[in-house]
């Protein structure tokens, strides 16, 4: 694999439950720490990822091509911003375009699933000798307050895209939540378990171990403080966060089904101090009979849920702080095959994003007539980074370290913040 599995809940929480939580960090453990040293750290941001795993057809979402031959079934509708068109299966986040931004004209290289996956979800291409962090991962580098009780960076729905830490390491690994309302597993204190004894005692071994390490002694605080936190999942209130039933009333907002929950959930976790959610909704690897599934499932319940998202992070006054990224690993093509479908597509296509330092209620770039090529202001997947970041407030050149010890920009080299975004 060119990226490994990020740790599992199980991996992160078992510890907690038997006497392996007295095992120590290994030297690469240590390393990682070291790499990960934040330049920068900042309260109150947030990034919410909303991820369509299988490459959604953005040219019958976002980028519509009406009276072209590859238009496809569904018709354009007007949105809250004058001269902004999206799917009119997409009522919901029309009422919200004045907040949000569509990028029409983003070109990637990956048209394969994993390598796309690795692509979007760390800015760089897959490298056997590099695995690049999560964006989730990096944003949770930068921006964590050291006092979160909850994990900083977690994945709703799926395991991030199966993308971990990388280089930065198990500090900011992804927690997931397989199911949102529902306890993620092994959150619950193991029978007959005392779990003030059982802290006491951790807490007192690993205080020990400090005193006796010297130089290893900042990696162990660090191993120390993850389980403190894995303590205050299981036996403390922090672990009631992921609870959606204060939320009961919201439900049939945002859709009552799993990706409504979803984007439900991030926005308690934000709101709750998380720095990075990301809600999976798979599905969208649409190469044949595509228009009945987005018509009948796929749009509506993404329509919903997004919609209600939006909407609460500006009425609750988050939406400043708050930056909210709707992408896959690429797109459709703009031809529609003889099985009523799409294929792979990374020449051209679309991702949207609001909320934070960025200016909603625009597009950003554009595709020719027939949606098969960029027709201006082309954006290259660092750009979108640099963006990202910027609209959080991180500085995109912000630098981190490789597992080699090399430098390296957060965002990549020679890339820029698409400056029309900001106001």
């Amino acid at each position: 694999m060119w990226n490994a599995l990020p740790p599992t809940r199980r991996h992160f929480l078992k510890h907690v439950a038997g006497m392996s939580a007295l095992a120590v960090p290994g030297m690469s453990f240590v390393q990682s720490l070291k790499a990960a040293a934040p330049t920068l750290k900042k309260q109150n941001k947030s990034l919410i990822i909303l991820w369509m795993g299988g490459g959604p057809s953005t040219i019958d979402i976002w980028d519509m091509k009406p009276g072209s031959k590859n238009a496809g079934e569904f018709k354009p509708a007007k949105t809250s911003v004058s001269g902004i068109e999206i799917c009119e299966h997409m009522p919901s986040v029309a009422k919200q375009m004045k907040h949000l931004a569509v990028v029409r004209s983003l070109t990637t290289t990956e048209g394969d699933h994993q390598r796309g996956t690795v692509l979007m979800n760390t800015g760089r291409s897959p490298n056997p000798l590099t695995q690049w962090p999560h964006l989730g991962s990096v944003t949770a580098q930068q921006l964590s307050p050291k006092d979160l009780d909850l994990p900083s960076f977690i994945s709703v729905g799926g395991t991030a895209a199966g993308i971990g830490p990388g280089f930065l390491g198990m500090t900011y690994a992804p927690f997931t939540v397989r199911n949102a309302g529902q306890p993620p597993e092994n959150m619950s204190p193991p029978k007959d378990a005392n779990m003030v004894r059982r802290t006491e005692m951790f807490t007192a071994l690993e205080t020990d171990f400090l005193k006796t390490r010297g130089a290893a002694g900042e990696a162990a605080k660090a191993h120390r403080d993850i389980y403190a936190k894995a303590f205050g999942l299981v036996a403390g209130p922090a672990g009631k966060a992921f609870s959606l039933d204060d939320e009961r009333a919201n439900w049939e907002k945002y859709g009552n089904n799993n990706f409504g929950k979803g984007c439900l959930l991030a926005r308690k976790l934000v709101e709750k101090g998380a720095v990075c959610v990301e809600v999976d909704f798979g599905g969208w690897d649409n190469h044949q009979g595509i228009f009945k599934a987005l018509a009948d499932q796929r749009l509506p319940t993404l329509d919903k849920a997004m919609g209600a998202l939006v909407e609460d992070l500006v009425q609750r006054g988050m939406w400043q702080n708050t930056v909210v990224l709707w992408m896959g690993e690429f797109g459709r093509t703009p031809r529609i095959n003889q099985n009523a479908g799409r294929d792979h597509w990374a020449r051209c296509w679309s991702v949207v994003l609001g909320g934070g330092a960025i200016k909603g209620g625009q597009v950003y770039g554009s595709t020719d007539s027939d949606g098969a090529s960029v027709k201006d202001n082309e954006v290259k997947i660092g750009d979108l980074f640099a963006t990202v970041y910027k609209g959080m407030g991180i500085d995109p050149n912000a630098q981190i370290r490789d597992n080699l010890g090399r430098p390296t920009a957060i965002a990549g080299d020679n890339v820029k913040p698409i400056s029309a975004l900001f106001g």
